[in-house]
């Protein structure tokens, strides 16, 4: 991104410059920004409008299994449930992608081939991000070259935290160009960085290297997306766009596991940032049980019953 590298030249010219651009932020009104995401997340959907938000909500999700036990067979059949979530009803949209450790990408990529669905895949290390920049820029060369659509990174958050902020702003750059084509996502662990204003820097500063998306999570730890963080980061990217011109996405991912969290994402998007973020190449749910739910939630609006047991799978 040259425009953005051009015009934050003088900001990531050294660690102090950096610094000072960062900690020059406003400071984060945590009580605001809490009841704020709160007072959204009362607002009352319509039977019209929550149907078209579980099909959007479907249409966002990153599919996603990051499990020590994942096989090739679990990662077709995810495949299979991202294109045709109900396979009963034809309607139902596909989802975004399917979120897998570089070594299934290949699998996924397969499993996929000829649709719309992308292949995300999780590099540098995931999900605690200890390993040399080497390591890193490999991991991520290998999805790629394996197939991927799409990068998911962690950054450093113990650099981060230490005020190495351009440390943490080299490593997404480089990840960045091993990256090549692949949209990047900057994983920032937002319940590690331990303060409001700590989210705002992160986001602002992996903005500023590259990112294609800043998501909060890796779903590995205690506290992972919420209304608030993700709040927090909507206005960055809101922001971000109004200084730059630049169009930056959003990812909350881990704990979003109901139609009722998701339409609260939803709302927080369409009255933050707008309707130009509600759509999957802007906007995404890191999630494996969520869509689930909303499937249940969606044949409920269609036929106005709960289905049983056997409707949706057991991830």
């Amino acid at each position: 991104m040259p425009t953005i590298t051009h015009a934050f030249a003088d900001v990531t010219a050294s660690d102090s410059a950096l610094r000072r651009f960062l900690h020059g932020l406003p400071g984060v009104d945590a009580v605001g920004l809490e009841a704020r995401a709160g007072s959204l997340g009362t607002r009352s959907i319509k039977t019209t409008a929550k149907a078209y938000a579980i099909d959007l909500a479907i249409s966002m999700i990153d599919l996603t299994t990051l499990e020590g036990a994942d096989t090739p067979g679990k990662v077709r059949a995810l495949a299979a449930k991202a294109l045709r979530p109900d396979p009963t009803d034809r309607t139902t949209p596909a989802t975004a992608a399917v979120c897998v450790y570089p070594d299934m990408a290949e699998t996924a990529v397969a499993a996929l081939a000829g649709s719309e669905v992308k292949v995300a895949s999780v590099a540098t290390a995931f999900p605690a991000g200890r390993a040399s920049l080497a390591v890193k820029l490999a991991d991520t060369r290998d999805a790629v070259a394996a197939g991927a659509d799409e990068i998911d990174m962690v950054i450093d958050r113990g650099a981060f935290l230490a005020g190495h902020y351009l440390k943490v702003y080299e490593e997404i750059r480089a990840v960045k160009e091993a990256a090549g084509a692949a949209r990047l996502k900057v994983i920032f662990e937002t319940g590690e960085l331990s303060t409001y204003d700590n989210i705002r820097r992160a986001s602002w500063l992996g903005m500023i290297a590259g990112a294609d998306f800043i998501k909060t999570s890796t779903g590995k730890v205690g506290v992972n997306a919420t209304p608030a963080n993700t709040l927090l980061m909507l206005e960055a990217v809101r922001d971000f766009r109004a200084q730059t011109g630049v169009q930056i996405g959003v990812k909350p991912a881990g704990g979003i596991r109901t139609s009722k969290d998701a339409v609260k994402f939803l709302v927080l998007v369409n009255e933050t940032v707008g309707a130009d973020w509600l759509d999957s190449h802007w906007f995404r749910f890191g999630a494996s049980s969520l869509l689930n739910d909303l499937l249940m939630q969606r044949q409920k609006l269609s036929t106005g019953r709960y289905s049983g047991p056997d409707y949706v799978t057991v991830d």
